[in-house]
């Protein structure tokens, strides 16, 4: 019989995909007011089920001596698609596999190369294999969120990342709409600053609001809705963005 994931499950989920690192089953089990054995019962069940299937580190390998991650689009003939999905991960290199249903390219391979010999390397190697490469681009960054659906009904949504540009010296620009409940909400940009809810090396360089364009000075204000341009002089982190909406 298949199982049936009810609330108390989907709540499991939405917070180990939220922080599994962080997330007790007594932080799950005082939100959902049943004891942490519960909790615990129903995480070893998930996991008996094949639903809850593993944790995976999230790692920044740009971060390490400049590896590179590069995403592969390859297609395989459907009766060896999985036989080769398999044959891909024992490539060194390679960290994930995704079969995809339908459409020409229907094998998507992530691997990561300590520079671009190595990547070439990889990419022979799943020739060699039968993998035929459609396509071929470096991941720069990568965003992860639980599945909002599963969590609390009431919880506020991140801010809505619009659009994202690198530059050179590893400054950034990211444009993104403020949430309800954000930190930032209803003070301007001198008091975010003062706060210490904007760092020194963060510029908020334009404001659309209404459908339009406004000019961001010290004593403009940033309110829900805004459709924020910001600019960093270094690579923003994971949770830079919090003030401007809770994840």
């Amino acid at each position: 019989m298949e199982y049936r994931a009810d609330e108390i499950d989907k709540r499991i989920l939405y917070h180990l995909a939220r922080d599994a690192r962080n997330t007790s089953a007594a932080d799950i089990a005082d939100e959902m007011e049943v004891t942490p054995a519960t909790i615990r019962n129903r995480i070893r069940q998930l996991e008996a089920e094949g639903i809850l299937r593993g944790y995976l580190a999230d790692i920044n390998y740009k971060s390490i001596e400049g590896h590179v991650t590069y995403h592969f689009s390859c297609t395989a003939p459907i009766p060896d698609r999985d036989r080769l999905a398999q044959a891909a991960l024992d490539v060194s290199g390679v960290v994930s596999v995704r079969e995809l249903m339908t459409g020409k390219t229907n094998l998507t391979v992530t691997a990561v190369g300590s520079n671009t010999s190595d990547i070439s390397r990889i990419a022979s190697e799943l020739s060699d294999i039968g993998l035929e490469i459609e396509d071929e681009s470096v991941i720069e960054e990568e965003y992860h969120q639980p599945y909002n659906p599963f969590g609390p009904d009431d919880i506020p949504l991140g801010p809505s990342l619009t659009d994202f540009m690198s530059l050179a010296g590893g400054a950034e620009v990211v444009e993104f709409t403020v949430s309800e409940g954000a930190e930032v909400a209803g003070l301007t940009i001198e008091q975010a600053v003062n706060e210490g809810l904007l760092a020194d090396e963060m510029l908020v360089v334009g404001i659309e609001r209404d459908g339009d364009m406004l000019t961001p000075k010290g004593e403009t204000e940033i309110q829900t809705g805004d459709v924020i341009s910001l600019f960093s002089k270094s690579g923003l982190e994971k949770d830079a963005l919090e003030v401007f909406g809770s994840r």
